[in-house]
């Protein structure tokens, strides 16, 4: 994949944030305005925002600065927290805004990030993710597609081998009686935290003991600088970068070595990213 090296000073941001919106569609229009300036795509929906963007140090802070404070929001964004992580490659070439009916697709209707019927001590820190997942009474579930498993993923973690995050609810209905049978707690990740925040309070509703990796896989290589203790090979991205190391340094891993073509649901994906390429 032939992308260009980002210009000087580019970091990428990935943020989330589940809260009511009562005009996704003039919230929308306010951030083709504040991110006029950077690059990435934002996806907005009655329930929240989700979003990446990258781009010059002071553009990018500038988008953050309105992200949080501009009058358009309401207020609505006030605490979103931003993970940032240098670029090497320019991880997007334009701003996409996309308007969509849930920021993170979970295919049960009726099932929204804002229904917060999650346990007050369902969030887990970094520094006590590492002891956590050792336990022999807890079962480490990555909460990701089966290509970024296998790209990296934590000692002792599950791969639940989906293609698709519509089909990880699926996986869990399948496990949830064994689980609880052997008095199993489970612990889950993703990337940034949003997948496992959409799933944790249904899991709960089955029953099941759950705890979350706070700020997801992002925030442990972030907080703890060696998380290759715990943390075996990469992190998938989805943007040109294609993988980060423990440090969120880039590495020289292509989109051909993540998709394997011989699975239908990874071939298309491979499709449109050399479609993709600029």
């Amino acid at each position: 994949m032939n992308v260009p090296e980002a210009p000087a000073n580019q970091i990428h941001a990935s943020f989330y944030k589940f809260v009511p919106l009562a005009d996704p569609d003039a919230v929308a229009e306010a951030l083709r305005d504040v991110t006029r300036h950077v690059m990435g795509s934002i996806i907005v929906a009655e329930e929240g925002i989700n979003g990446v963007m990258a781009g010059p140090e002071a553009a990018l802070a500038e988008a953050e600065e309105a992200l949080r404070g501009d009058p358009r929001f309401g207020g609505a964004f006030t605490d979103i927290v931003f993970k940032h992580s240098p670029c090497q490659t320019r991880p997007f070439f334009k701003m996409k805004i996309r308007r969509k009916r849930e920021i993170v697709a979970f295919g049960i209707d009726g099932i929204t990030g804002l229904t917060d019927n999650r346990a007050a001590a369902n969030h887990v820190p970094p520094e006590q993710w590492r002891d956590l997942i050792q336990r022999d009474d807890v079962v480490v579930l990555d909460n990701r597609n089966s290509f970024e498993y296998r790209l990296g993923h934590f000692d002792h973690a599950v791969d639940p081998k989906v293609h698709n995050f519509r089909d990880f609810p699926r996986y869990v209905e399948e496990h949830a009686d064994e689980w609880k049978a052997q008095g199993k707690k489970v612990a889950m990740y993703c990337t940034g935290g949003i997948r496992c925040e959409k799933m944790s309070g249904w899991m709960q509703d089955k029953g099941l003991d759950v705890y979350q990796l706070e700020g997801g896989i992002l925030n442990y290589f972030l907080t703890l600088p060696d998380a290759n203790k715990d943390w075996q090979g990469e992190c998938f991205v989805f943007d040109s970068r294609v993988a980060i190391d423990t440090h969120l340094q880039e590495t020289p891993t292509t989109i051909d070595q993540v998709y394997d073509p011989n699975e239908p649901e990874e071939k298309w994906r491979l499709e449109r990213a050399h479609r993709l390429d600029p």
